[in-house]
């Protein structure tokens, strides 16, 4: 894979974790169950995204762009 696409891809990653900060799923589960008779409960979970992964992403992706394009002779 080229170095420029990484890079592009790191900054998107890094752009994405300090924009969203975290991801958000949800989870079904069993409240009541009753014999015939079941109710179920929808439950958020969020796993946080630290504002550090983003940086160390952004910041490897510029470098990588930036001194990945120079030749060395």
């Amino acid at each position: 894979m080229n170095k420029s696409i990484v890079a592009i891809i790191l900054i998107v990653i890094g752009l994405v974790a300090f924009a969203y900060q975290g991801i958000t799923y949800t989870t079904r589960e069993k409240a009541v169950d009753l014999g015939p008779l079941q109710i179920t409960a929808e439950k958020t979970h969020t796993v946080p995204l630290p504002p550090i992964l983003g940086g160390v992403c952004l910041i490897g992706g510029i470098l990588l762009l930036v001194l990945g394009n120079k030749r060395i002779s």
